[in-house]
């Protein structure tokens, strides 16, 4: 069943890249949007922009790497429209450095904080509203969540945690009416790129990526939207993603130079 006006849809990481394309994506349908992010400016100028599509918008400021911010933005929701009907966790932080170049490993326990806890923490939350609905959750995770990535170790990590969150979820929720749908993308264009964290501990400033060459935000919050309408279990966004999903299994050393050489080549 197509998401429609009467849902109500929690984006996190929604100011800006696939956040902000699938929120204006979203808007389109006339939803109930709970819009979140740290950045409240940025939450209000979307805002304006979903409602004139067609949403009504709740703006919350949110540090999803904070439990007590996940817990309130449920609370603001529930308060203001009295349920969940789709919690799509994409607040993220990315990571560009060898391992053995990190001057502050702290890189890891911050990717972690958000992209994993976050997501479980806010998930968690909201998974009592989620039930009464027969909601569906998605997850914004990785191609890299799903193969080990060179200079993305901290990242890849975090992003198999929350992978490995969804699907443990899915199998408790099975008979329980609600849905659990995992998105893989491969490189998008995004904001995420110029704020990845170098081997210092500090964001990067500028894209490591050829972004010419990558998939838009907007594509990939088309592709988003179709698969919450129809429950899809796992979506991965590239060719190149399915293929070396399947093709590890056969030739894992293949795969290590397929990402070697992605890595290497920014694409």
């Amino acid at each position: 069943m197509r998401i429609g006006a009467d849902d109500v849809v929690i984006v996190t990481g929604a100011s800006e890249g696939i956040g902000r394309a699938l929120s204006l994506e979203l808007a389109e349908r006339g939803v109930r949007l709970v819009l979140a992010a740290r950045n409240q400016g940025r939450l209000d100028e979307l805002a304006e922009l979903c409602e004139a599509r067609g949403a009504s918008c709740l703006a919350v400021a949110t540090d999803v790497g904070s439990e007590p911010d996940c817990r309130a933005l449920v609370d603001r929701t529930i308060e203001r429209w009295g349920r969940i009907d789709v919690l799509v966790n994409n607040a993220g932080l990315t990571g560009w450095a060898r391992v053995d170049e990190l001057a502050d490993s702290r890189v890891f326990e911050e990717l972690l904080r958000v992209n994993y806890l976050g997501a479980a923490w806010l998930t968690r939350h909201a998974l009592p509203s989620l039930l009464r609905s027969q909601g569906r959750i998605v997850a914004i995770a990785s191609v890299a969540g799903l193969t080990g990535v060179p200079e993305r170790a901290a990242y890849a990590a975090s992003k198999h945690a929350m992978i490995g969150f969804f699907e443990s979820l899915r199998i408790e929720l099975a008979d329980r009416g609600v849905t659990v749908t995992i998105i893989a993308p491969d490189f998008v264009r995004s904001e995420i790129h110029r704020r990845a964290l170098g081997a210092d501990g500090q964001p990067l400033g500028s894209s490591p990526m050829q972004e010419r060459r990558i998939m838009t935000a907007e594509d990939c919050a088309r592709r988003i939207v179709t698969a919450i309408d129809r429950r899809e279990r796992l979506v991965v966004t590239s060719m190149r993603g399915r293929f070396g999903r399947w093709f590890k299994l056969i030739h894992p050393a293949l795969v290590d130079r397929i990402a070697a050489s992605a890595i290497r080549n920014r694409y």
